[in-house]
């Protein structure tokens, strides 16, 4: 274990199961939640009562951008990441077509935030989800609307 982070409380809400996202996707979360004790992202998710995906995320050192705060494009990854694998686990294989990200304020570094996700539609091939990005309370960091487009069928 990395001694340079601290140990994070990165535990859902009671009522909250433990969404296994390695499990449904495989290798393809390396590059934001692939290394648990990093010092970048450590990212648990969960299904909360209305069986959308949430995720805690602790943003690390290794995502700094203005003095002190995290980065826009760590901040899209994360949104990629999490608006992605929301559509995958309500069952559509997606690839992102388009994501739009609105920041709104500095996340600082070394905290412990939480994205809640949406699929908001699903019509044809195209999902929209959509998701925010809070400290769990009032304090919104950054919201994305993600256009996902699923995978066609492989030939039989």
């Amino acid at each position: 274990m990395n001694t340079a982070t601290p140990v994070l409380d990165l535990t859902g809400e009671p009522g909250w199961e433990t969404f296994d996202a390695p499990a449904l996707v495989g290798e393809s979360l390396v590059f934001v939640s692939g290394d648990p004790h990093g010092s970048r992202f450590r990212i648990h998710y969960f299904r909360n009562s209305q069986r959308d995906l949430v995720a805690r995320i602790w943003f690390g050192p290794d995502t700094a951008g203005p003095p002190g705060h995290a980065h826009g494009g760590s901040i899209a990854a994360v949104f990629d990441e999490v608006l992605g694998l929301a559509a995958w686990a309500a069952g559509y294989p997606i690839v992102v077509g388009n994501l739009n990200v609105s920041f709104r304020h500095l996340l600082p570094l070394k905290t412990v935030v939480q994205l809640d996700s949406q699929i908001i539609s699903a019509q044809g091939r195209k999902v929209l989800v959509k998701g925010r990005l809070t400290d769990g309370g009032d304090t919104l960091y950054a919201e994305a609307e993600c256009l996902c487009i699923t995978l066609p069928q492989a030939p039989k």
